[in-house]
């Protein structure tokens, strides 16, 4: 991650929402799969989404398999061998939206606005995500943390651990570990990382809803301690919480943790899981992301985008702030 860093100029974009882009090119997500149902209905939207980000800048995009589990699908009624097939898909195709981004230098534009310049790249990874359990209920408990008492480790790790293997082998550079609940899943994984002895590094990015705990109250002490102690983890962070919290939410990580800080918060909207929509009560304007990056900047953050209906648009702001900031930042290496 260092190197990839410094080749970024000493910050890394990551992407912003992913269903929110699908349904503005209208996908369909009314189903327990949500955008994970897009690998099989419309791969070529989610390749489009990819690219949507890469044009704004992003240095690191994540797959769309956040709510792909096997479980989900053997549900919809595929097999095992299908539903481990699209696994490996939801990571192919964003690095063939990579290889279409880099290929537009040499052989020009693939959907290119007029006019604009293509020979401009920047270095990419692709992160495979994992969603947690709770986003696999598809029932709003991603956003509490609450489980329930027959949720122990070991049935958490048995839940997440072939797909973990999937897509540690799928040809991602990273695995994201994202909006996790609490510290009991976040011990499953780093158990899961190291049982499984995983190569390639992950990140893990937590989610608040009152800036000082994770949601389900765990403390994000406890939780970054957690990550902290795992080998195989470059990266310990926040995402889909409201911008307004991030500032407290490093401070407190870095209380327990030298690792590099990830930040990618949603717009500020709040998720109701009963009506299974978002609520707009103190949304940010893309725009406005101007006024806290430069901030979480100096609060240490690293990789920095956006999560739940944030848009390419708030990207390519992300990275303007951080390119102004790049020529700045050589003292951190």
């Amino acid at each position: 991650m260092t190197d990839f860093l410094r080749q970024c100029g000493g910050y890394a974009v990551v992407d912003g929402g992913l269903a929110t882009e699908l349904e503005r090119r209208g996908a369909d997500l009314n189903d327990p799969l949500s955008s994970a149902k897009c690998l099989i209905s419309s791969p070529h939207l989610v390749r489009r989404v990819h690219l949507d980000y890469l044009d704004a800048d992003a240095n690191i995009i994540i797959s769309a398999s956040y709510q792909a589990t096997l479980q989900g699908f053997e549900a919809k009624g595929l097999s095992s061998e299908e539903g481990e097939a699209l696994l490996r898909k939801s990571v192919e195709i964003a690095l063939e939206a990579r290889e279409i981004y880099y290929s537009r230098g040499s052989k020009g534009s693939w959907e290119a606005k007029a006019g604009e310049d293509t020979s401009k790249q920047h270095p990419v990874l692709v992160a495979a995500s994992v969603g947690s359990y709770g986003a696999y209920l598809a029932d709003g408990s991603e956003y509490s943390g609450i489980y329930g008492h027959a949720i122990t480790l070991e049935s958490l790790k048995d839940f997440h651990r072939r797909r973990v293997q999937i897509l540690a082998a799928s040809g991602a550079d990273l695995i994201a570990f994202e909006t996790i609940p609490n510290k009991l899943e976040a011990q499953a994984y780093a158990e899961l990382l190291e049982e499984e002895d995983i190569k390639i590094p992950a990140w893990f990015s937590f989610t608040s809803k009152d800036g000082k705990n994770v949601v389900s109250g765990d403390s994000i002490l406890e939780c970054t301690a957690i990550a902290n102690s795992c080998k195989q983890v470059v990266a310990v962070g926040i995402n889909c919480t409201p911008p307004r919290f991030i500032h407290g939410l490093i401070q407190e990580i870095q209380k327990e943790t030298s690792k590099y800080i990830v930040i990618y918060p949603n717009s500020g909207e709040t998720y109701d899981g009963s009506r299974k929509e978002w609520v707009k009560l103190s949304g940010v304007a893309d725009e406005d992301f101007v006024s806290y990056v430069g901030k979480w900047c100096e609060d240490g953050a690293a990789l920095i985008g956006g999560c739940c209906r944030t848009t390419p648009n708030a990207i390519k702001v992300i990275s303007e702030v951080l390119s102004a900031r790049s020529s700045l930042s050589t003292q951190r290496f």
